[in-house]
């Protein structure tokens, strides 16, 4: 790996390291994402991951949306919360927030970090790896989060799980949100074989609370846990929920106003299957449209109340948040986001099957338009045949593109071949996301919806570009 040169900008400096989120090919092995070398890192900068209080969430889809309700309802409390989510949307500060506040001194704290990454540098044999970009930026949140003394921090794992460079910490409860097919090249190619990479973030002793339903990997999770002496706590066991959906959401959510003969947010309905609630006293509205993010929600739920009951044996006590405030006010970008009406722009950065069907289930419950048009670009080593085998059928036209930063981007001819081959229909293909958006809005009506998905990238680049004067 070369490295930037000693005198660099401390952006240059990290946008030089290894960034395994722009390779063609993410890499999976010890070798390049051992724990090993994020553990010498954190020893280097005084181990401050194990000072915190951390809740630890992975899951194949879900997991950046229940962490973020988790740390917004540990915020309502009262407690100093912390989230470090990935990737971010806009801007890189966003990983890293206190509060819901994104951090302000991301370069301070990167200088702070870099003395660290570079006495490991000067360690690392010819034609190794130093610390990544990932690695480097889940050190700063930690130091970040123990310099700011906060009560909480919530980590949201980056891809997996056992290897994952958050999995350096000691939580104080394990998420484990669903499992379903993604990254296939690295974590396996059955449920079974991706449910033992995320249950790598298994403690013993240590709380797991799981919205995994599926029998296969769910059968994986209670057996690591009952191995690891790990209490378990399950959706539809020991937690559920029912869920009532918004509907027209197209004519309101994005200014909002109330929908014309709907209601703008669902309601959620959490009920404990073993212990009343000390958490919802009754049901509540929640902003994030979707079943999916309802189970996400419930997930939460259990998680607030793991936490509060561990905090009550330990004699301490966790303050009443305001959990119907927080989960009806709840923004989090590229879930399903209305950004624009009339005609209606959704963004949503679903980029495996099971979150492309959520994603066609939410459309289908709460909107209520003429056309429905969508904008798809997406990564390689996703399931491509997958996702476009749900999107297809559910869309009166398509346009294909891809995204402009990185090297895993699909060619928008590649998608174009792959959607002839399965609908013997050729829909157009841009070659920038600018062309597409161009194309779609000429054609959609004042009654119709535009729907651009597949990437976090592509949702990206689309919000960026409708935020701007120029849209």
């Amino acid at each position: 790996m070369s490295l930037p040169p000693a005198g660099s900008s401390p952006r240059e400096f990290l946008l030089g390291r290894e960034n395994y989120e722009r390779w063609r090919t993410m890499p999976y092995d010890p070798a390049r994402m051992g724990l090993e070398r994020m553990r010498r890192l954190m020893a280097e900068l005084g181990s401050p991951e194990e000072t915190l209080p951390v809740i630890h969430v992975a899951g194949t889809k879900g997991k950046g949306s229940t962490s973020a309700m988790i740390a917004a309802m540990l915020s309502a409390a009262g407690l100093r919360t912390g989230l470090f989510t990935s990737p971010h949307l806009l801007r890189i500060e966003e990983r890293i927030q206190i509060d819901g506040r994104p951090i302000d001194e991301f370069d301070e704290l990167l200088q702070a970090v870099r003395p660290a990454v570079e006495r490991l540098d000067a360690e690392t044999p010819p034609g190794e790896t130093g610390p990544t970009f990932f690695e480097i930026i889940t050190a700063m949140a930690f130091v970040h989060f123990a310099q700011q003394k906060v009560q909480a921090a919530v980590m949201e794992v980056g891809l997996g799980g056992r290897l994952d460079s958050t999995n350096v910490c000691r939580p104080a409860v394990s998420i484990i949100t669903s499992i379903s097919f993604d990254h296939m090249r690295q974590l396996g190619n059955t449920l079974a074989a991706i449910a033992g990479e995320k249950a790598g973030i298994i403690r013993p002793g240590v709380p797991v609370v799981s919205g995994v339903v599926e029998a296969e990997p769910r059968e994986v999770i209670g057996r690591v846990c009952r191995e690891r002496g790990a209490p378990l706590v399950e959706l539809h066991t020991d937690f559920d929920f029912r869920y009532e959906p918004p509907r027209h959401l197209e004519q309101g959510a994005a200014s909002g106003e109330q929908g014309v003969g709907g209601r703008e947010q669902g309601v959620l309905h959490y009920r404990p299957l073993r212990a009343p609630c000390s958490v919802l006293p009754a049901p509540c509205f929640l902003s994030l449209p979707g079943r999916h993010q309802a189970a996400n929600a419930a997930v939460a739920l259990a998680a607030i109340e793991v936490l509060r009951k561990r905090k009550k044996e330990s004699g301490n006590e966790l303050p009443h948040c305001k959990v119907v405030g927080v989960l009806a006010d709840m923004s989090w970008p590229a879930r399903v986001e209305v950004v624009a009406r009339r005609p209606a722009v959704v963004l949503d950065a679903a980029h495996n099957v099971a979150s492309v069907e959520a994603l066609i289930e939410t459309l289908q419950e709460s909107f209520s338009v003429a056309r429905r048009l969508l904008i798809f670009g997406t990564t390689q080593d996703k399931d491509v045949r997958g996702m476009l085998a749900a999107l297809l059928g559910r869309f009166d036209e398509v346009f294909f593109t891809r995204y402009a930063q990185g090297a895993r981007a699909v060619p928008a001819e590649e998608l174009q071949r792959l959607a002839e081959e399965l609908t013997g229909r050729r829909w157009p293909a841009f070659e920038d996301s600018a062309a597409a958006w161009a194309a779609a809005r000429q054609s959609a009506g004042a009654d119709d919806l535009i729907c651009v998905t597949g990437s976090f990238f592509l949702a990206a680049e689309m919000k960026e570009r409708l935020s701007s004067k120029n849209a």
